[in-house]
């Protein structure tokens, strides 16, 4: 019964999220729904269980939400995002658009663009190329998934995304961790995923199918041919430049911090576990600061100015972050059921090689799956397991770092589920429906989740990859 309280909860937190209601309202709901059948005190369980982890994420986490919105919206703002992309199609040849759009997701979120300005800078441009390469159009948003929602987010080591950052509060470690098998996990990656989208062109293709006609939200391919007002590619590129070279060369300066620093506080976080965090915050704030120096008069030529661009940033931040934290504090109260005792000793069962890897990433990806979102699912999982997770990989000596490699990776798998938010936005953005590019979304979803367990397997058998 205990077990089946938690299962009937997820599923309608998993409806709900997929019939579009907020998860802020609705993920206590679901989880005092179940605290209470469960046999907890309502108010207690709100603000000692819920609340008091979802503000505690939201302090860890917030700075991270804000400046990866803010920098991302001066970025596209700016004029940068488009001369990037640009840049690379002019480079590569209108005959690799498919690798030039792929290159340009990963170029920005690399850099630290947020994955929903990238959607709408990239999407106009990969419309006009893939309608003069007649490439069904339906494959745009695959095309996009491959370059913005897989490797680039998650396992390429330095990755300023949040998924890559959240395990660093859990374990301890940077967003370099286990640089050897974030990089071997995106070469194979970017291969297969690759290979199967040119192998889907060519069998459309074979078919007889184009980019189609009576399509909506049609860009306007006259916005592509006056670029005076664009920065060049260089000013373009730096801010990208300042956020990854800032962020390790900040990573190794804060590591020689004196640790004492964090005593008389509170909140019990170590310097170890905040360095990856502050790296990023600095390297973010710069990053900004430079963008809009280099680019003052170009926000004055973009409606609302740099006011209107800041605050649409801000609102979207401050959703975001509610979202994940919401989720966040749900898991919390889950945790705290008796039948997710039973759950997680069931969890530590399921290993390869006496490690907590599998288990590990069979769990983010459910519970990404469940609640439709990466950083969600990842939240709930580190929050509810972490603790066992760090004392089975001690057991086992393994690496923290490759705990947190394989949870980030875990996080970008199943979240990409019909109802994931980023989904709905990005097909919105193409104008296309779920029936007519989920499957291939769904496609790219399957891989990178068998990806994230390959690897599980691969550092287990052979130590050396770390």
């Amino acid at each position: 019964m205990d077990i089946l309280i938690i299962f009937i909860s997820l599923a309608l937190l998993m409806v709900i999220a997929y019939r579009g209601y907020s998860v802020i309202i609705f993920a206590p709901v679901c989880a005092l729904l179940a605290a209470v059948v469960g046999g907890f005190d309502l108010m207690p369980m709100y603000t000692e269980g819920f609340m008091f982890t979802m503000v505690g994420f939201i302090r860890v986490f917030f700075p991270l939400f804000l400046l990866g919105a803010v920098f991302g919206k001066v970025m596209e703002d700016s004029g940068s995002c488009k001369r990037i992309a640009l840049t690379i199609v002019d480079y590569l040849g209108h005959k690799n658009c498919v690798l030039a759009i792929i290159l340009t997701g990963i170029i920005m979120v690399y850099g630290g663009v947020s994955v929903h300005v990238v959607a709408f800078t990239i999407y106009p441009l990969a419309a006009a190329l893939f309608k003069e390469a007649d490439i069904p159009k339906r494959l745009i948003p695959c095309c996009f998934a491959i370059g913005a929602w897989t490797f680039a987010m998650d396992a390429i080591p330095g990755s300023p995304q949040i998924h890559n950052l959240i395990p660093t509060k859990y374990f301890g470690t940077t967003a370099y961790a286990a640089p050897m098998t974030g990089i071997i996990a995106s070469i194979i990656l970017f291969t297969c995923l690759y290979v199967y989208f040119q192998w889907r062109v060519k069998s459309l293709k074979t078919k007889g199918e184009g980019y189609g006609t009576g399509h909506t939200n049609e860009p306007d391919p006259e916005q592509f041919k006056d670029t005076s007002r664009l920065p060049s590619f260089g000013l373009s590129i730096l801010p990208l430049i300042i956020v990854l070279v800032g962020n390790y060369g900040f990573t190794k300066w804060i590591q020689t911090w004196n640790p004492a620093m964090m005593k008389g506080f509170k909140t019990g976080a170590s310097l170890q576990s905040m360095v990856g965090i502050w790296a990023l915050v600095i390297a973010l704030v710069i990053a900004i600061l430079v963008c809009v120096a280099l680019n003052w008069s170009r926000f004055q030529g973009v409606k609302g100015g740099l006011k209107v661009g800041l605050q649409t940033a801000v609102m979207g931040s401050l959703l975001a972050i509610m979202n994940t934290g919401s989720e966040v504090g749900y898991g919390n109260v889950i945790s705290m059921q008796e039948g997710f005792k039973t759950i997680a000793a069931w969890l530590t069962t399921i290993s390869f090689g006496n490690s907590p890897l599998l288990s590990e990433a069979i769990m983010i990806n459910l519970l990404a799956g469940i609640t439709g979102s990466a950083s969600g699912g990842l939240g709930i999982a580190l929050e509810l397991m972490a603790p066992t997770y760090i004392e089975w990989a001690n057991q086992s000596g393994l690496s923290l770092e490759i705990v947190h490699r394989i949870a980030s990776m875990s996080s970008g798998g199943m979240d990409t589920l019909p109802h994931n938010g980023a989904v709905i936005t990005l097909l919105m953005i193409c104008g296309l429906t779920h029936k007519q590019s989920y499957p291939d979304i769904f496609a790219v979803t399957v891989m990178k989740s068998l990806i994230a367990f390959l690897m599980t397997i691969l550092v287990t058998l052979f130590p050396f990859i770390k």
